[in-house]
């Protein structure tokens, strides 16, 4: 089969599961009363939010993974990115069902939080070191080359697979933000990985995109269901896995350059108030700032989903 028919079934396949799986996922999750929580500190517009279902992640996982086996997009690259995609939103959800379920506000402790990203990130790292890893494997945006980090390999891809789940993680705070934002960057990541000759790791790329946008139809303003930690943190897993297997983990912080800002903002924000004991930020992490400047939510969305597609157009250049 030539690649454009297992990517546009991916596609096709991801969006039809997702769309389907929504009315029948959200009435369960309703019915069991696994609804968010909202912070009391929060913006105050957010506490109508109060009880909508969350953990709706699975809905896309489930989504990605109907779209691979239908297309047939299936090989030790593609599982590898399963299972980053499953092990981080198994993390995620367990955080999830702690928070919603046993009713324990913080979710998982901090030391389990790293032990399990830990793990999932040990054995991403062990899969590119033995099965994918070259001499110059990492592409270098703009330049048209590749670069071999040696010894700094092993830490480099360390620094980016947490980053980039942890920075996904924070992104997700206003309806729809992180699922418009991840079909930008998965999209043009779709492209820069076809370029590279991943035609595989790009139609399994398109699996998800069409996954988070039959999502999306429930998690739009005003959001039905919340992707919560299952399915941020996937997501972080996903797309680090993604670019570390192709070899393109720099273009995440030009394709992905509001996760980064998000992160960054909360950075400076706790640096700034240990130091002055002043808030930097109105409020972090930064969309949330916005919101207390007056802007509307949507309005917020709107605006992140616009400098990402403009960002993810300079990805796609910059290869």
């Amino acid at each position: 089969m030539t690649f454009v028919t297992p990517s546009l079934l991916a596609l096709i396949f991801g969006f039809a599961s997702s769309a389907i799986l929504g009315p029948r996922i959200i009435p369960l999750l309703r019915k069991l009363k696994i609804g968010q929580s909202i912070r009391e500190d929060g913006p105050a517009s957010h506490l109508s939010k109060s009880g909508t279902p969350t953990m709706g992640g699975i809905i896309f996982i489930t989504g990605f993974l109907i779209a691979l086996i239908t297309s047939g997009i299936v090989n030790s690259k593609i599982l590898a990115i399963v299972i980053s995609t499953l092990g981080f939103g198994l993390v995620g959800y367990l955080d999830d069902y702690i928070k919603v379920v046993k009713k324990r506000n913080l979710g998982l402790r901090a030391y389990q939080k790293i032990l399990g990203q830990a793990a999932v990130t040990a054995f991403l790292i062990f899969y590119y070191m033995n099965y994918i890893h070259t001499d110059s494997h990492i592409i270098v945006p703009f330049l048209k080359t590749s670069i071999n980090l040696g010894i700094l390999t092993v830490p480099f891809l360390v620094f980016v697979i947490v980053g980039t789940v942890n920075a996904v993680n924070l992104t997700d705070g206003l309806d729809g933000l992180a699922t418009g934002l991840s079909i930008i960057v998965f999209s043009a990541f779709a492209y820069i990985t076809y370029k590279a000759g991943y035609t595989d790791i790009s139609g399994a790329t398109l699996g998800l995109v069409g996954a988070l946008a039959g999502f999306l139809i429930y998690n739009y303003n005003p959001a039905r269901i919340f992707m919560g930690d299952t399915g941020s943190l996937a997501l972080g897993g996903a797309l680090s896995a993604i670019a570390v297997i192709s070899g393109t983990p720099l273009f995440i912080p030009i394709i992905g350059g509001i996760f980064f800002a998000e992160t960054l903002s909360v950075m400076i924000q706790v640096g700034f108030f240990k130091l002055t004991k002043k808030r930097f930020f109105r409020m972090a992490p930064l969309h949330h700032h916005y919101e207390q400047k007056g802007w509307r939510e949507i309005k917020v969305v709107y605006v992140f989903w616009g400098v990402t597609l403009v960002l993810g157009i300079i990805g796609v250049l910059a290869y």
